[in-house]
């Protein structure tokens, strides 16, 4: 059989990796808008682009969400590592796909990540941050109302080589052709 050609796109989703280790500089507004905006070209069902993307760089906003997430863990760590940028995305919970709406979203916002060079990780319990009455505050004060749903966060920022691992062996069964 003939070997297909692997274009840029393949070579990023296989060599994307979680980073969870950063340094505390802030990235480039270019690259924070370039990801954003793959985020919104995510597939989302029927087309109705159900999820919003709230981006957080400033650094009284990061750590606050910072240790809502924690607190949610039982822990005072930080659960974003050091990363400067929380993108967090919502979803209109009046769409039937909203959390499949958001997750596509934040899978587009970390391969476009890697793809301008900047490292990401995908940092769950965004949907307790924001259930509770703090995090709800939050929405509010971004414009956003009862009907949106916190579905997960990406952090971004440049990682330091100890945070990111090589991939893992990918396992024998995990592809089943019929």
């Amino acid at each position: 059989m003939e070997e297909i050609e692997m274009k840029e796109t393949l070579q990023d989703l296989k060599s994307r990796r979680s980073c969870r280790k950063y340094k505390p500089e802030q990235i480039k507004e270019e690259e924070l808008s370039a990801i954003l905006e793959a985020g919104t070209y995510a597939p989302t069902g029927q087309g109705a682009q159900s999820p919003v993307i709230v981006a957080v760089s400033d650094k009284e906003t990061r750590d606050a969400i910072s240790r809502m997430n924690a607190k949610v863990m039982g822990t005072d760590a930080d659960p974003f590592y050091g990363a400067p940028t929380v993108l967090v995305v919502f979803a209109d919970r009046g769409r039937r796909t909203y959390v499949d709406d958001g997750n596509m979203m934040i899978a587009n916002l970390l391969n476009a990540a890697h793809a301008v060079g900047v490292d990401s990780c995908y940092i769950y319990r965004a949907r307790e941050v924001f259930a509770s009455p703090e995090g709800r505050e939050l929405a509010s004060k971004w414009g956003l109302g009862d009907n949106y749903e916190a579905i997960g966060n990406c952090i971004l920022g440049y990682g330091l080589p100890e945070g990111i691992k090589e991939a893992a062996p990918r396992k024998a069964d995990y592809i089943i052709r019929v």
